[in-house]
């Protein structure tokens, strides 16, 4: 560790890498018109729209299925082989190779094909995933890596939230936020046109990437390979890896469990079914809450076996990491569930009767509330001095709050009934104060003020409710790079390995989303956000336990 913690950032590759993030987020907003045109171009049922949100999911965990079973097949890892750098080149590729295949198929008015299209699309995403983040790490000190992963969410989010003025002025001439009927107006040449845009953009990013010099190949090049040495020599590769048979065997099962318990989920969705629509709703239940059991269950059996005997799970030998999977599951999945049940629950009458035109700006005040977090999280990947860093920890959130609200007054939205969600800004100000940059007792601490706020929303109504809901946003801002620097700390060669079983677990936005939205059927809405209180307390847990953990192996990130 003490070669890796006088290791100088590399500003230039940091540079190049935050630009592609950059990139990404306006890719998103091309998708988020791109995807519902389809949805409505295709005439899709209830079971074919459930389709596209899982066919995305999906990508992701099978992607990084797939990669970790093709290099342990033979005996390497593919990314370490790769270098990070090819990698994310790689994926980009994928990625607008899916956009072809998805305007190919859009034109002929194949939804098949259009399915198929955007699940490249996603395994495109799931490599690039599984390189960018341990190569934000490899970048500098390991201790300050989340703060690299932060200033990439950073301008990622930043992406997101200019990206969709940017279409919008692009297809219909205004700044106005685009809404269903817009999208239901537009014509098939327009929307090709756009996604043929997101489609150079891939390439374009990855053009960017591949030929900047600034980029090291970021490969691994020693069996014991940590973030020092990492990005040393481009013709050195990393030593072979011994197969996990026992990791492989795990995930297949659940992997073939998964399908099971999914299967029946998606029939149910099917028109003209002969169920009644109570044993619909119980088919599904059952399914979601299997998906749920078999992931928990499996990582947990991973943890204690993986710990005693190491041999033959890879990776998952490391308690961190098996956590840490777990905690990538509950993340994503809580941080979907929050700002997909929001808007049903501000159409409730105790907080607030809002219209559908009127719930928007809340949603994207939501969404908004992680690029707030991420800014001020990503402070510290620059050095300068304390005063410095003190003063722009408080100036920042203002300054990315203030950005928010003025994207949502361009974009038509009536911001008024925001401005005082800024004492929640200012909660998570004296919160990042006192955790100082420690990814641990910031997860901790985020994670603690995560249970607060859901139970406050749990126990008043009207504004005060909405505010505690709506801060979830700011509490799981930085929770992806600390989970992900802390998950893979001391993994050494398996590093790699290990950041393809966290990017599995983005599964989690595909499973606990609709558990929520079932229970809120049987419970209340307002009740159903008991699930995102169970979710944050892990988070706490698992955060002051791999602070242990990782101690006891050596390795300190205070």
């Amino acid at each position: 560790m003490s070669e890796l913690n006088a290791k100088k950032t590399n500003y230039g590759a940091l540079t190049t890498l935050t630009t592609v993030f950059f990139f990404w987020g306006f890719i998103a907003a091309g998708n988020s018109v791109f995807i519902p045109f389809c949805k409505h171009y295709f005439h899709l049922d209830q079971f074919q729209s459930q389709l596209i949100d899982f066919a995305f999911y999906g990508a992701y965990y099978l992607g990084a299925l797939a990669l970790f079973i093709f290099g342990s097949a033979r005996g390497k890892d593919i990314v370490g082989t790769w270098g990070y750098k090819k990698s994310i080149v790689y994926g980009l590729l994928f990625s607008a190779l899916g956009a072809g295949a998805m305007i190919v198929s859009v034109y002929l008015n194949m939804f098949a094909g259009m399915l198929v299209g955007l699940f490249i699309v996603a395994l495109g995403f799931s490599l690039q995933q599984t390189s960018a983040n341990p190569f934000m790490i490899a970048l500098g000190d390991e201790k300050s890596g989340s703060s690299r992963i932060n200033l990439g969410g950073a301008v990622n989010s930043f992406g997101t939230t200019i990206g969709p003025l940017v279409v919008s002025l692009a297809l219909f001439g205004s700044a106005a936020a685009v809404s269903d009927e817009m999208i239901a107006a537009l014509s098939l040449t327009k929307v090709i046109l756009l996604y043929a845009c997101v489609g150079c953009l891939f390439l374009g990013v990855a053009a960017l990437f591949g030929l900047s010099k600034s980029v090291p190949d970021g490969k691994l090049n020693s069996s014991t390979a940590t973030g020092s040495d990492v990005l040393d020599s481009p013709t050195e590769t990393i030593e072979n890896i011994e197969k996990s048979n026992k990791a492989i065997r795990l995930l297949s099962v659940v992997t073939a469990l998964l399908v099971v318990c999914f299967a029946p989920v998606f029939y149910s969705y099917k028109s003209n079914l002969d169920w009644t629509e109570d044993f619909a709703e119980k088919v599904r239940i059952i399914g979601w809450s299997g998906g749920l059991l078999i992931t928990i269950v499996a990582l947990l059996t991973a943890f204690v076996r993986g710990s005693k005997n190491p041999e033959g799970w890879g990776a998952m030998r490391y308690p961190q990491l098996t956590l840490g999977m777990l905690a990538i599951f509950v993340y994503v999945g809580v941080e979907v569930a929050i700002g997909s049940n929001l808007s049903e629950l501000l159409k409730q009458k105790k907080f607030g009767s809002y219209g559908a035109s009127e719930v928007a700006p809340f949603i994207s005040m939501f969404w908004g509330s992680l690029m707030i977090g991420r800014w001020t999280g990503s402070i510290s990947a620059f050095e300068m001095k304390k005063n410095t860093r003190n003063i722009l920890r408080f100036i920042m959130p203002l300054i990315a709050f203030s950005v928010v609200l003025l994207v949502g007054q361009i974009s038509g939205y009536t911001v008024t009934p925001l401005y005082w969600y800024l004492v929640c800004v200012l909660v998570q100000i004296a919160a990042f104060y006192i955790t100082k940059d420690k990814p641990a007792l910031t997860l901790g601490v985020f994670g603690i003020l995560g249970v607060i706020s859901m139970i406050i929303g749990l126990s008043t109504e009207g504004i005060t409710a909405v505010y505690a809901f709506l801060s979830g946003g700011l509490f799981c801002s930085i929770m992806w790079p600390c989970i992900f620097s802390l998950s893979l700390g001391g993994l050494g060669k398996f590093q790699t390995q290990g950041s393809a079983f966290l990017v599995m677990m983005i599964l989690g936005g595909a499973i606990i989303p609709p558990l929520q939205g079932k229970l809120a059927d049987v419970i209340g809405i307002q009740h159903s956000f008991w699930v995102p209180v169970a979710c944050f307390a892990y988070l706490a847990v698992f955060a002051f336990a791999v602070q242990k953990i990782l101690k006891k192996q050596g390795v300190n990130f205070d």
